[in-house]
């Protein structure tokens, strides 16, 4: 296995540095080492002055003072990032799976003996948010290294206090541990930055971090967890509502679980990656650190938030919903995982290339660790049956700065499924029943399902008016659209049925949120939509992933999201759309205004930001 380019960019210790004891020194109270006591205390006399930790601990800083000028996200991009054995489990869409998805966060951070790494695109100061940061800054004061950051657009709303306040907890800060056990000079610290902040020159509103990844103790590899997927931090992605009833309009999401695999010949391990990753996007230069302002003119601003952040945690986990989570938590992370091998892959490339639009093509072939060039390169992973779960589900077209098209995915697709008539392609996708986001509905409707299901004469007809189109018999109904719409080896599926609650049923399908890939034996689950966003303008992470038992439980994920939704264009799906347009509201305005929404996105390029 190649040696990770990370090693040799971070200074080897980044992620050679395992948290090894070093001998044991003496520390008189008179004579504390530098940088090792933001306040007056001290280490404790036992405490030991470990080097590889101080590198750790020094590496992990928002601006590193010797390595302020590196590039990190040329670093990411030009890394060589290894495939790693792991031990993986799947945190599918059931309402019970994400409740665990909540348990499992807090009581990893609660576990957590050495640090924690946190970034969500969106952080909420609901109860969720501020049991979260209970729990941080609990960690801290035990003496566990903390690092959080959220996306300054898709975190807007949070009220930036909370996170001062967190920083605040660092004034209790106990020391380090290394992996032996043994306490260390070096203190806790509590490090907050906001991505991309608004603040920070020059600013691009569109360049985001979609990231949604927790790493515990990323260096220990007998205690180290990595979870990732499509939950942010907020009550509407776990199925509940404050007081822990059902939220029936939560988002259905899917999260991924790793630890470091039983091999002893690997260099670095799946969560020391993903350490390594967190710091690169965690020192982008347009990041703003957060620090408190605590004791300004000697008063503690914060006492009372902190107070509300150790109450919202003790209410979280006293909710009657959720106390069978936290209950069998030790057991669930002690059983249950599957042998898979897996490589992390982000979209560094976005957040620094300019013309991402028009050199889209030359774009993906730079940055080799890109999720859509992964996808897009990989040969002989995906020869027969391919399955793709996305909120907003788009195939790209791209064009050059002249106008010429320079990729279309949906004929890539056409063609590929041309090649072999065993191949099959099923994908699922929101309806507008489900979707939180009309315009990139649109697309999919308009656009994406029709491009690849229909022939030049139905799409055309598809897209004219109303009366002549879906509510027109003649089109729909006929055998010739029934053909087309069922096709044997291509299947676009839309969640939301004819029972749900806004219809007069008794189900509640909420929101279609995660993201997946499926092939004959690769996989892939992260952050990314397969939208122009997320493929352009996010950075975004994830892994691609293989193993058999793994793969099988992705598998009936995929069907039991199946089993909530219609095929795009069969009688059902129509039938649901037109009772979605007789009870009036903004989903009614929004499905009657498709075709004109779509044909001025198209028009005006704006559906790439959608």
């Amino acid at each position: 296995m190649k040696v990770s380019i990370f090693s040799r960019c971070l200074l080897i210790a980044l992620l050679s540095c395992l948290m090894s004891a070093c001998a044991t020194t003496t520390i008189s109270p008179e004579d504390c080492p530098a940088g090792t006591q933001p306040l007056e205390n001290c280490p404790p006399l036992e405490a030991i002055n470990d080097e590889q930790l101080n590198t750790w601990y020094e590496l992990r800083e928002t601006l590193p003072g010797k390595y302020a000028d590196r590039d990190s996200m040329k670093l990411g991009i030009e890394a060589e990032v290894p495939v790693q054995d792991t031990r993986a489990k799947l945190l599918g869409s059931r309402p019970e799976e994400a409740l665990r998805s909540i348990a499992a966060k807090i009581y990893l951070i609660e576990e957590a003996g050495h640090s924690v790494d946190a970034v969500y695109y969106i952080f909420k100061d609901d109860i969720i948010g501020r049991a979260m940061l209970g729990a941080l800054c609990e960690a801290v004061i035990r003496g566990v290294d903390v690092r959080l950051m959220v996306d300054s657009i898709g975190s807007v709303g949070l009220d930036k206090t909370w996170l001062r306040a967190l920083q605040s907890c660092e004034v209790q800060a106990g020391f380090i541990h290394n992996a032996k056990g043994q306490q260390t000079t070096r203190r806790a610290r509590v490090q907050v930055a906001i991505f991309n902040a608004v603040s920070k020159s020059p600013f691009t509103s569109n360049r985001r971090s979609h990231d949604k990844l927790l790493v515990v103790d990323g260096f220990v590899p007998e205690k180290a967890v990595v979870m990732t997927g499509g939950r942010n931090v907020s009550l509407s992605y776990y199925g509940i509502l404050a007081d822990g009833t059902p939220n029936p309009d939560t988002y259905n999401d899917a999260e991924i679980i790793l630890r470091p695999g039983s091999s002893t010949e690997e260099e670095f391990t799946v969560s020391a990656v993903a350490e390594t990753y967190y710091t690169l996007l965690f020192q982008y230069k347009n990041n703003k650190q957060l620090r408190s302002k605590q004791f300004a003119n000697g008063t503690d601003l914060y006492s009372k938030r902190r107070e509300e952040m150790q109450q919202a945690l003790v209410e979280l986990k006293s909710l009657p919903s959720l106390q069978p989570s936290f209950a069998d938590m030790s057991e669930y992370l002690e059983s249950g995982w599957h042998t898979a091998n897996v490589r992390l892959a982000h979209e560094f490339g976005n957040l620094v290339n300019r013309a991402v639009v028009t050199d889209a093509v030359a774009n993906l072939a730079t940055n080799p660790n890109s999720i859509m060039h992964l996808i897009s390169s990989a040969e002989g992973a995906n020869k027969r049956h391919v399955r793709i779960v996305s909120p907003y589900l788009f195939l790209a077209r791209y064009y050059d700065s002249e106008g010429s098209l320079l990729l279309d995915e949906a004929q890539l697709l056409l063609d590929w499924l041309d090649e072999d008539p065993d191949r099959r392609c099923e994908m699922i996708t929101n309806s507008v029943l489900t979707s939180d986001n009309h315009p990139a509905q649109s697309v999919v409707d308009m656009s994406m399902a029709p491009g690849m299901l229909l022939d030049d004469e139905h799409r055309k007809a598809w897209l004219s008016g109303l009366e002549d189109s879906e509510l027109n018999p003649e089109l729909v109904e006929s055998d010739a659209w029934k053909a087309l719409v069922d096709n044997p080896r291509l299947s676009i599926y839309e969640t939301g049925r004819l029972d749900d609650t806004s219809l007069g049923g008794d189900t509640s399908y909420g929101k279609l949120h995660a993201k997946f890939l499926l092939g004959d034996s690769v996989g892939f689950i992260g952050t990314a939509n397969f939208d122009y966003r997320s493929r352009l303008f996010n950075n975004e992470m994830g892994f691609f992933f293989e193993g058999p038992e793994l793969r099988e439980e992705f598998i009936a994920e995929f069907e039991f999201l199946k089993g909530m939704s219609y095929r795009w264009g069969s009688p059902e799906w129509l039938e649901m759309r037109r009772q979605i347009m007789d009870n009036g509201g903004v989903r009614a305005w929004a499905l009657k205004n498709q075709r004109s929404l779509f044909k001025m996105l198209n028009a005006t390029g704006l559906e790439y930001l959608f």
